[in-house]
């Protein structure tokens, strides 16, 4: 049995079709059977409100007198693009505002218009004979402009990984806060509401399907930037007009260590013409599992701790290696079914037209890392392998005649086994001396927390824990924690002194 679109949209014009959210639609099935379900349920309506970064907008603010073409562009201190002509431009939602940094951003511009609030805009140009105007500044609102176009390369994705902190210290991600030593876990996602896990071969979600977006009616452009639903992680470009939207589904936010994100409201409503939607759509929390993925390590591949689902994380507690840890979600349910039932009035009302693709997405695309014909430099590249090392057991007078030969400020302790096992600098040499009778061993004096890096870290990595941990060197050890190099910021020098930089 299979149903036409055009029976469905006759049925919704007749005020005869039966809506459903996609959260009901697997008891639905459920009870009645896959093949009653379709008989009796018309069109199955998604919904998600989460941070998506990837968004937009494109703004026209008509000529000016005398007319200026804007080379540099900002809305309330925020950087504009400026290379589309005259007076057009477009803003992302996480570009930062140039005095407020973080605290404000693209987002908070396009949330600011639709809230109706004034916008400053301030643009300049170097003149030319047809747009002799060089600067200009002026207060708008978003009736003013011509046009206000969201245009997201990326949004709705089909479902996002977990992340959890292995580490000693607390995160700052894209993922939230993440307590150390797996204190918590977060999450993302509408799960059984999303719009791509009800339609994961992509047979209904399409250029041209019609969308709530943001509160509005908006349009499916096609896949979106970074598409990749062979593994699970399909992603939409979506347009609509910003001028229709509402503050409630279009909210800005500024993530701690991360920078500013823009909160979206999207769902789609997906037609049941046949079997295979009837079956796509009675997914459930429990069918929808990612990774939960260890942010402790600083690396595109980070670890996989084990799968879960989305009935685990939304139910408050992940079991790991016998203990329960806390589960918090970066997205808002209750706002994605908000979406989801407000998509559906629309269509019991008729005031959206069901249509199928007018070009199919790929549901076999995956996404690819960066092609990088340069590599950034190792710590390998940089690092001093003379290494002056001192014994733990060793007197710390004879830790002091090393420093004084001035070859380094900081000595690597070692056991008998020429084991890393502490780190003395020049600055507790001189607190020993200074107190003599109070510790007359290198162990006595030298700190077992030692921060390391190894020769593979990329050079990123080994500068940052530099400047979290405030020192200006560190041991560099291999995988059984001897002593193969020392990284300093001398070293870091040879970089900024363009050796490395091609």
């Amino acid at each position: 049995m299979k149903k036409s679109i055009d029976l469905i949209n006759e049925r919704v014009r007749d005020g005869n079709a039966r809506v459903v959210t996609a959260d009901d639609m697997p008891g639905i099935v459920a009870e009645l059977g896959e093949e009653q379900a379709l008989r009796e349920v018309d069109v199955v309506t998604t919904g998600t409100f989460g941070a998506m970064c990837s968004s937009g907008a494109f703004f026209n603010f008509g000529h000016a007198e005398p007319p200026i073409r804007m080379e540099r562009i900002w809305l309330n201190d925020v950087e504009a693009y400026g290379g589309l002509a005259a007076v057009d431009t477009y803003i992302g939602a996480t570009q930062q505002s140039t005095t407020r940094v973080d605290q404000y951003g693209g987002a908070h511009v396009i949330e600011d218009f639709i809230a109706g609030k004034s916008v400053e805009l301030r643009a300049m140009s170097r003149g030319t004979d047809c747009y002799p105007r060089r600067t200009i500044t002026t207060d708008l609102l978003l009736e003013h402009l011509n046009q206000a176009i969201m245009c997201n390369p990326r949004n709705a994705y089909q479902r996002y990984n977990a992340a959890i902190n292995t580490t000693d210290r607390v995160l700052h991600t894209y993922m939230g806060m993440l307590l150390p030593n797996s204190g918590n876990i977060t999450f993302s996602g509408a799960g059984v509401l999303n719009p791509l896990s009800n339609d994961p071969k992509l047979r209904m979600i399409g250029s041209g399907v019609p969308i709530f977006l943001g509160g509005a009616q908006g349009m499916v452009v096609g896949e979106g930037t970074q598409h990749s639903p062979a593994g699970g992680y399909g992603t939409l470009m979506v347009t609509g007009n910003m001028k229709e939207m509402s503050q409630d589904y279009v909210r800005a936010a500024t993530m701690q260590g991360y920078g500013v994100t823009l909160y979206m409201g999207v769902g789609i409503p997906i037609p049941v013409v046949d079997l295979d939607v009837v079956r796509s759509t009675a997914v459930r929390d429990e069918d929808i599992s990612v990774d939960l993925l260890d942010y402790g390590v600083p690396s595109r591949n980070r670890p996989t701790i084990r799968k879960v689902n989305y009935a685990e994380l939304r139910s408050g507690l992940v079991e790991i290696n016998g203990e329960e840890i806390r589960t918090s979600s970066l997205s808002s349910y209750r706002k994605a079914k908000d979406v989801a039932r407000t998509l559906k009035s629309w269509v019991e009302q008729g005031k959206m037209t069901l249509v199928l693709p007018t070009r199919a997405l790929n549901p076999e695309t995956r996404a690819k890392p960066m092609h990088e014909s340069v590599h950034g430099p190792r710590v390998l590249d940089i690092m001093d392998k003379r290494v002056v090392s001192v014994g733990e057991t060793e007197e710390i007078r004879a830790a002091a005649q090393k420093l004084l030969k001035g070859e380094t400020n900081h000595l690597p302790v070692i056991n008998n086994n020429g084991l890393l096992v502490g780190i003395v600098t020049t600055y507790d040499i001189s607190k020993a001396v200074a107190n003599p009778g109070k510790a007359t061993l290198v162990r006595d004096i030298m700190k077992k927390k030692v921060v390391t890096t190894t020769q593979d870290e990329p050079v990123d990595i080994a500068v940052q824990k530099l400047e979290r941990h405030n020192i200006s060197a560190m041991p560099v050890v291999d995988k059984d924690m001897h002593v193969v190099a020392m990284l300093t910021a001398i070293d870091l020098g040879k970089l900024i002194g363009g050796r490395w930089l091609k």
